[in-house]
């Protein structure tokens, strides 16, 4: 089973809205970097889950285990219109890729 997972982060306290768009943002980066695997995933619906995590520091850390394990994913810097300052590290889109993989790298985070 394929699906993908997005990482929030939750030391920002980011309005609701905001964390819509900014997981809309990784979501969508992250899918469109999975090739064949994207189509496979949309024709098996699309499974997506937000999880969240502490700070940036795990952010990047989570993205540099997507990498080690060849998974899609896309890190998600804000331009800094609205509520954060431009650059700030605010989601991550890992997969789709298969159950297990991306569970290598999420596994362990609590949902929002």
């Amino acid at each position: 089973m394929l699906k993908q997972v997005i990482v929030v982060r939750e030391d920002l306290d980011l309005p609701l809205g905001k964390v819509a768009s900014q997981v809309a943002h990784a979501s969508l980066e992250a899918a469109l970097q999975a090739g064949k695997t994207r189509d496979e995933w949309r024709d098996a619906g699309a499974k997506k889950i937000v999880v969240k995590c502490g700070d940036d520091t795990t952010l990047r850390e989570l993205k540099d285990r997507c990498v080690e394990l060849g998974l899609p994913c896309y890190l998600v810097r804000d331009a800094g219109h609205t509520v954060v300052e431009p650059g700030t590290l605010t989601a991550l889109g890992v997969g789709p890729g298969s159950e297990n993989r991306v569970n290598r790298v999420t596994g362990g985070l609590e949902s929002v």
